[in-house]
């Protein structure tokens, strides 16, 4: 095993411009470490496209030929951890927080974390959805909901959502938002992962929910951050969407 990993350790070296692994060889020296360049090459452009997947958004915004230099820095930072390229990117919205060239562009980082969480919800367990009778006889008192792992809910300092939807394909112009947002996201019966801009008082009640707070105290708590805020909307939009679940169910806190 300690020389599969000094193999492996050698090889990822290399790939990132170290010497060439031990025992590979050619006729022509020179023509060994051209045809190596090969695959160092393929990598981190392989990977540039996985991240450009990952962050449409991101792209669309700093434009394709500034992103695909940016990202060729970031691999080098960050390589993937595990052969699963879903679960990597996780580090790019700190990249972008202390990029240089987007210094004067803090919202970008905040997208995204937008679009990075909506791959991890998109690729959350599926889990059989609660049906209405789970409601039936229930005190609220002591009714306890499981939310579905991909539900979500991202404290953000800049207005990410907005800029986020204004540019999805087929967009239209929006009101020009200014200040801080809080994003849902999730993934619905249909597989379709949205990102909503919620208020305060939606924001206290998934939480409280997400912390197996009984229903009746997550309602409440909600009421005390928006005395208008409606429970009963935000219950009927969750189980319409079946992220309401029958088991308890760990969800995001990040």
């Amino acid at each position: 095993m300690r020389r599969l990993a000094e193999l492996q350790s050698g090889f990822d070296a290399a790939l990132r411009g170290g010497p060439l692994p031990a025992g590979l060889t050619a006729r022509d020296p020179a023509e060994a470490e051209r045809r190596f360049n090969v695959y160092r090459n393929n990598v981190v452009v392989s990977l540039t496209e996985a991240l450009a997947m990952r962050f449409p958004v991101v792209q669309r915004l700093v434009g394709k030929a500034f992103f695909r230099q940016m990202a060729r820095v970031y691999v080098e930072l960050d390589r993937p951890k595990t052969p699963v390229l879903t679960q990597w990117g996780d580090g790019f919205p700190a990249f972008l927080a202390g990029f240089p060239p987007l210094l004067d562009y803090p919202y970008m980082a905040d997208v995204a974390r937008i679009e990075y969480q909506r791959g991890v919800a998109f690729h959350a367990a599926d889990h059989e959805p609660a049906t209405p009778d789970l409601f039936a006889n229930a005190d609220p008192a002591d009714l306890v909901l499981a939310l579905h792992p991909s539900v979500c809910v991202l404290a953000l300092a800049h207005a990410a959502v907005s800029i986020w939807a204004s540019n999805q394909p087929g967009a239209l112009p929006g009101a020009i938002v200014h200040g801080p947002e809080t994003a849902l996201i999730f993934r619905d019966r249909f597989f379709n992962v949205p990102v909503k801009a919620i208020a305060a008082g939606d924001a206290a009640m998934i939480a409280a929910l997400s912390d197996g707070r009984p229903l009746l105290e997550a309602a409440q708590l909600a009421q005390a951050a928006d005395p208008a805020h409606d429970a009963g909307r935000l219950l009927a939009e969750f189980m319409a969407a079946g992220l309401i679940l029958n088991a308890e169910i760990s969800t995001c806190r990040p």
